[in-house]
């Protein structure tokens, strides 16, 4: 009996390529689902070392949904690091000027804090209308409400 525990490592990690539908998806709960794809913990040979997660192709992301009054009373902050540098946009006008960022944002305070984030982050590809340039890929559909 082999009692050594497998670890993975990028040349053995078999990605896919999946396909999320945001249209009336709460923000934080896509987010987390989308996080935890692109880390691979859905897999059995999840690695903390080491990036095994899936390209993760998201469309209708301006179709996603904030429970609450989420979209007035929260706001995406940037500082530009000079003196009353501070900007601030309401979620509520991120969602019509830039739903991608929106939703990148959210996923990637949920990656980890390290240098895998950054390879992470680029797997996931995110469009705000219905139509994507992944199709030769041909990325399985998935329902993202399923945990």
């Amino acid at each position: 009996m082999n009692r050594q525990t497998t670890l993975a490592n990028p040349q053995t990690a078999t990605r896919q390529w999946l396909h999320v539908d945001a249209t009336d998806q709460v923000l934080g709960r896509l987010a987390v689902r989308l996080a935890t794809l692109l880390m691979g913990k859905h897999k059995p040979t999840y690695t903390p070392h080491c990036d095994v997660g899936d390209f993760v192709v998201v469309t209708n992301a301006a179709k996603v949904r904030l429970t609450g009054d989420k979209a007035n009373q929260k706001f995406y902050k940037t500082f530009s690091g000079h003196p009353s540098g501070l900007k601030q946009t309401s979620y509520a006008k991120m969602l019509v000027d830039k739903p991608e960022l929106l939703l990148e944002q959210a996923v990637r305070r949920m990656l980890p804090k390290n240098k895998l984030a950054d390879s992470q982050i680029n797997k996931l590809k995110i469009y705000a209308g219905s139509e994507h340039p992944h199709s030769a890929q041909n990325p399985q559909t998935l329902d993202p409400s399923a945990a």
